[in-house]
């Protein structure tokens, strides 16, 4: 698959198996994050890859405590709406219970964190493609970067008291087999010219 059509054909994926897929993909998927481009070459996106069930299970409980603790409103973003409520449900999980999570950090008072970590986490989610592995962006931690409870829980697993999380990735082995790959109608993402 050439890059052009990874990258039209990836489609975030929401069922996996529990399968565990080999060592040598992920570290593939890993490597493409961190060669992504960063201001000023800096390198400083942090991945912490999460394979351990036992951890899994933990940081959804921590996850699922702090979102259930938001408030939302009629002004809240509705992907975070969406957690919050769902986080007050039985059988919540953020990362869609992927064998897989991938939380990324970078530097806080980096003013290209946000950015850096976007472009690894899109390679990242275009060289699974290109693997046959499903994959989907995790907001999550992001939106909850700054409640004491989850950063105190990822400290232990590596994330710097002078890191921010912006963002996570869910990996694994697509349930029904290959990734969804039907491109999307593009709806919007406008383009102008001047010429």
């Amino acid at each position: 698959m050439d890059a052009l059509e990874a990258i039209k054909t990836r489609r975030s994926t929401r069922k996996y198996k529990e399968e565990m897929p080999p060592r040598e993909l992920i570290e593939q998927v890993i490597e493409a994050g961190r060669y992504a481009p960063s201001g000023h070459n800096s390198q400083t996106t942090h991945l912490i890859v999460i394979t351990d069930k036992k951890v899994h299970e933990e940081i959804t409980t921590v996850v699922k405590d702090a979102l259930s603790k938001m408030e939302v409103g009629p002004d809240t973003y509705v992907s975070l709406k969406y957690a919050v409520e769902a986080s007050k449900k039985d059988g919540y999980t953020f990362f869609y219970q992927a064998p897989i999570l991938i939380v990324a950090a970078n530097k806080k008072d980096y003013g290209n964190a946000l950015a850096d970590t976007g472009c690894a986490l899109e390679n990242m989610m275009v060289a699974a493609n290109a693997l046959d592995l499903g994959s989907c962006w995790i907001n999550n931690l992001h939106w909850l970067d700054e409640n004491e409870q989850v950063r105190e829980y990822l400290y232990q697993y590596g994330l710097g008291k002078d890191e921010t999380i912006t963002g996570g990735l869910a990996l694994g082995y697509a349930f029904n087999g290959l990734p969804d790959r039907t491109p999307l109608e593009r709806k919007g993402n406008p383009v102008t010219w001047v010429e």
